[in-house]
């Protein structure tokens, strides 16, 4: 059988790669990306993009599965640049993104988008502009806590520009949404640069059983090499429970374990499978992708 980075590296034979397109590794937690974007790096001289939405923070290494040292000497980019408790978003990301991508065509090498976050991911594939719209003071916090209902009926008030698509699949989303449409309103002369980037994207999909083993086997090691000591050590340092709680998955458990609102037992239970779950809306915003025109060749 063919293996992972054979399948790649077939893809990239009988075509020019020139520096300029951009290898995008992508699929559910645990399913081996970072080893595989490491070792086409060696073959392609690359360096790597981070497309993870924790591993921007500093300190939070255990519960959010750096595994710095799977990259060997290959260099990265985007972990570790932001402090714990510091609010990072999409645009942030398309930014630095943009500037790490920049770099490494100075330095004339190959660049690898590696990550599970598939909205960053989708940002970058498909160029979102309208991310980069800045949040106006203020806005976000008097729509939080609305009903679903009442922020659609919000949404609907404004005028959509045709090649703004809205994500209605959460709150935070529609009212990110609306903050977009708010800000275009106020600044009708606004035009959204629009970038083209040329991608091949691998997706990485092992079978059912075989993620749920890896997700369950991570999680055991993550556990004995002292994730609960990490997230005591982030407490220790000023940040919250609540800003612990927002980071989710084993940041959100973790927490509600100290605070003793859960037994030892029941932590890692509901932990398990809410890393499963994630592992299953990767998968199902994956798809989406798809629908969306982005071709993803699976392996």
């Amino acid at each position: 059988m063919i293996d992972r980075l054979e399948h790649i590296l077939s893809l990239l034979e009988g075509a020019p790669l020139p520096k300029e397109k951009v290898i995008v590794i992508l699929g559910p937690t645990a399913s081996g990306k970072t080893k595989l974007a490491v070792q086409l790096a060696q073959q392609i001289d690359a360096e790597i993009i981070s497309a993870d939405s924790r591993q921007i923070y500093r300190r939070m290494d255990i519960g959010t599965g750096k595994d710095l040292a799977e990259y060997q000497n290959i260099p990265y980019h985007l972990i570790d640049i932001q402090e714990p408790g510091t609010k990072y978003n999409l645009g942030n990301f398309i930014t630095d993104f943009n500037q790490a991508y920049q770099s490494i065509l100075k330095k004339d090498k190959h660049t690898i988008l590696c990550g599970g976050t598939g909205l960053y991911l989708q940002s970058v594939i498909q160029q979102t502009p309208y991310a980069l719209i800045p949040s106006i003071a203020g806005f976000k916090e008097v729509l939080i806590g609305q009903t679903t209902s009442a922020l659609l009926q919000r949404l609907n008030t404004y005028t959509c520009p045709l090649d703004f698509q809205i994500d209605h699949s959460t709150n935070k989303r529609i009212i990110r949404a609306i903050e977009i449409l708010e800000f275009l309103q106020q600044n009708p002369g606004f035009k959204p640069q629009q970038q083209t980037l040329e991608v091949l994207v691998i997706g990485l999909n092992p079978p059912l059983e075989k993620r749920r083993e890896s997700i369950s086997k991570r999680l055991n090691e993550r556990i004995e090499n002292g994730l609960l000591q990490e997230v005591k050590q982030l407490l220790a340092e000023g940040i919250s429970h609540d800003q612990l709680q927002y980071y989710g998955l084993e940041y959100k458990y973790a927490s509600l374990y100290l605070l003793e609102q859960l037994d030892y037992a029941t932590f890692l239970t509901k932990l398990e499978t809410e890393i499963h779950r994630y592992a299953k809306r990767q998968m199902t915003y994956f798809r989406k992708m798809e629908k969306d025109g982005i071709r993803i060749h699976w392996i």
